[in-house]
């Protein structure tokens, strides 16, 4: 599954950047989630794969920190380019003759360069959430997959203000793509 997922996301990208007349908004803005889908999955199942094999089911806390980071940015990256298409298809429903004027290609990259750095802001504060926690900065956590709630529940300190600045986390993220 993993190898026809890329597959699939490659031949997007090929397709959107050999064709000239892909290059709109529309296959921008797809090719862009294709890449982000790609490194989505990447974060995660070549870990997996390695650990099937060795049967080894152990991260590092740096490997874990690493893999939490890459998943939550291209997994927020995903959720807030998907709005971005939904706008791009209601200008071109709702405004067809002003379509290229207001998605004109400094647009459609400022659009990116948005859903990146918000994508990016989320991951960081998800990370500094968890470096707060210094009592496990030793140890190997037993997963193949970090998820920030596995590392919270691993602190020995108090985390009622991480699990608060979890929630705002999470609210922050959920209400702009919609």
């Amino acid at each position: 599954m993993y190898l026809v997922t890329m597959l699939g996301n490659l031949l997007i990208i090929l397709a959107v950047t050999s064709d000239p007349h892909l290059h709109t908004p529309t296959y921008f803005f797809l090719s862009n989630l294709s890449s982000a889908d790609i490194s989505f999955f990447s974060t995660t199942v070549p870990k997996m794969i390695v650990d099937i094999k060795t049967h080894s089911r152990v991260i590092s806390y740096e490997g874990c920190l690493t893999q939490m980071s890459s998943l939550i940015l291209f997994g927020c990256m995903d959720s807030t380019l998907l709005p971005v298409m939904a706008y791009d298809r209601f200008v071109a429903i709702c405004h067809p003759l002003h379509y290229t004027i207001i998605m004109s290609p400094r647009t459609c990259c400022i659009f990116i360069l948005v859903s990146f750095f918000v994508s990016l802001l989320d991951s960081q504060m998800y990370n500094v959430t968890v470096l707060q926690l210094t009592c496990f900065k030793d140890i190997e956590i037993s997963s193949f997959f970090c998820d920030p709630s596995q590392l919270l529940n691993l602190g020995c300190c108090d985390t009622f203000m991480n699990n608060v600045v979890s929630y705002i986390i999470i609210a922050i993220s959920g209400f702009p793509p919609t």
